[in-house]
C-alpha cells in the first residue's frame, strides 16, 4: 500500500520512509470487539499503524484466537520465500510493540521473528487440515 493510502474509507494512513511489509487487523465478530476484554483495540491499530500501513479487514474466520493480525512480507520477503505470519490472541500492548519491533527491522523473510511471537503464532484457516 502506497504512502497515504486508506485502510478505510474514513482513516487515512501516512507511512514515511520505505515500508517493509503490511499488516492486516482482524477486527468484525470477536477480534476488535467488547467480546475481547481489557484491550484497546483503536491503540492497538495505531500502534501498528505507525509503523506500516494498516488493512482492517472483517472476520478473519479464526474467532477462537481473537485478536489476530497478519504481517505480510514485503517484496524482499516474498523473494527470501517468505509467507504471511498470522498471530492471534494479541491482546497486550507488549505484544503489539513486539510485532511492531518485528516490522520496523523488515518483517517475515527479512528480519528473524522474535522468539516470544512465537507463542503467538497461528495456523491460517485455509492451511488447516480436517484431522
Amino acid at each position: 500500500m502506497p504512502t497515504g493510502a486508506t485502510a478505510d474509507e474514513s482513516t487515512e494512513v501516512t507511512v514515511t520512509g520505505s515500508v517493509p511489509c503490511r499488516i492486516v487487523v482482524c477486527r468484525d465478530c470477536c477480534c476488535g470487539s467488547p467480546k475481547v476484554t481489557g484491550v484497546d483495540h483503536t491503540a492497538q491499530t495505531q500502534s501498528l499503524r505507525a509503523v506500516a500501513p494498516v488493512r482492517v479487514s472483517d472476520c478473519l474466520d479464526v474467532c477462537d484466537q481473537a485478536n489476530v493480525i497478519v504481517v505480510q512480507p514485503s517484496a524482499a520477503g516474498r523473494a527470501a520465500g517468505a509467507r504471511p505470519v498470522w498471530l492471534g490472541l494479541v491482546n497486550d500492548p507488549d505484544t503489539t510493540e513486539d510485532i511492531a519491533a518485528w516490522v520496523r527491522a523488515g518483517g517475515p523473510g527479512v528480519a528473524a521473528r522474535p522468539d516470544i511471537l512465537d507463542l503467538y503464532a497461528i495456523t491460517p484457516p485455509r492451511r488447516r487440515t480436517a484431522s
